[in-house]
């Protein structure tokens, strides 16, 4: 008998590492690491990994994304792609740290490991919309738009060819928004791009920039709705709950959720009449979030949050699973041919206009 199909993705989330493994279409893996203990000890990620074996595939935490990198050729290069931090870098955020870690000791196995692609390096992304773009979505948030593409095929029974969707994705820390047309990814606003999101500020006012000068990483890392809210440890329950009470919440929560709306319709100038919003995410595990996330876009869509595959993974490592699968020739190589993901290409980079272009290449490429 021919041996079932075995692949695990992975989610490196801000407040958590999830892990999510399919055997063909099966769940035989379906678990949460705390982040700050892989990113102080990385070898707790690898030796679990090494736990389920053997495996076909393994879809890494593959940061700002690499077109298909096994971990044998990864190099210099390919790390600076993967966490996008300068080597002088006077404070890395302590998680890049332990992701940069984590490469060593991929590489001192004999994991089938890979690094997939961002959003910016899809093929179905018309080039004049990655002017001047390096974050159109990082590659945990183009997880999440697969996860998408597979669970509205199935909700409405379609093809994979026929989804058609905003997917708008409430981290722990950045929101992103993407759009699916034709079960492809045509356009996206990732995190340091798009809107305030829980934690980080999302896009920065160019002359804030200026004035920051030459700041550190974690800055990004700040200026989201719990810092707004005068409390960055605020869980999103308390956050929401004190939404109804404290002023200084309240406008944070504002913020947070118009935020989103102006993201959304932004994208329905590229997307006019999408099927249905789906809503993915760690904020919206919280009911009271969910609920009014529901209620402010069901003006433009029906509203919808995605309903996966596993039940303690978050959305990112399931579609990073599904993607996992379909790379190794299992039973979603199609949705992975239909989406083009294996058509992903060229570096973050590649699409900038800017005076200082050709010394950033050098520098960095």
């Amino acid at each position: 008998m021919e041996r079932k199909v075995r692949v695990i993705g992975v989610d490196p989330g801000t407040v958590s590492f999830d892990v999510c493994g399919l055997e063909d279409d099966q769940v035989f893996c379906d678990t949460t690491l705390p982040t700050a203990e892989v990113g102080a000890a990385p070898q707790l990620l690898v030796e679990f990994l090494k736990s389920t074996a053997p495996l076909d595939f393994i879809v890494a935490p593959s940061g700002y994304g690499l077109p298909w990198v096994n971990i044998q050729d990864f190099g210099p290069r390919e790390l600076f792609q993967y966490v996008l931090v300068d080597s002088k870098e006077r404070k890395p955020p302590s998680l890049l740290k332990g992701m940069t870690e984590m490469i060593k000791l991929f590489k001192e196995t004999d994991l089938p490991v890979y690094f997939m692609p961002g959003v910016i390096h899809l093929p179905t992304i018309p080039e004049y919309r990655k002017v001047n773009k390096i974050d159109m979505g990082t590659a945990d948030k183009l997880c999440c738009a697969v996860l998408g593409v597979f669970d509205q095929a199935r909700h409405y029974d379609i093809p994979y060819e026929k989804t058609s969707f905003i997917m708008v994705e409430v981290g722990g820390a950045y929101t992103a928004v993407m759009c699916v047309r034709d079960g492809k990814i045509i356009d996206g606003l990732g995190g340091t791009y798009t809107s305030l999101g829980y934690l980080s500020l999302g896009a920065m006012d160019s002359e804030l920039a200026y004035l920051l000068g030459n700041f550190d990483k974690d800055v990004l890392f700040s200026g989201g709705a719990a810092y707004v809210a005068g409390r960055p440890d605020l869980t999103p329950e308390d956050f929401a709950r004190l939404s109804q009470s404290d002023d200084r919440v309240r406008i944070a929560w504002e913020a947070l959720m118009e935020g989103v709306v102006k993201c959304v319709l932004k994208e329905m100038a590229v997307l006019p009449e999408p099927r249905e919003i789906l809503l993915s995410g760690r904020l919206c595990r919280t009911e009271r979030i969910l609920q009014e996330l529901r209620e402010r876009l069901a003006r433009y869509a029906p509203v919808r949050r995605v309903e996966g595959i596993a039940k303690v993974a978050k959305e990112a490592a399931q579609g990073a699973a599904i993607i996992a699968n379909g790379m190794a020739g299992g039973k979603f190589k199609e949705l992975v041919e239909v989406m083009e993901l294996k058509g992903a290409k060229g570096t973050l980079l590649d699409h900038l206009y800017i005076k200082d272009t050709n010394r950033l290449r050098e520098k960095y490429l």
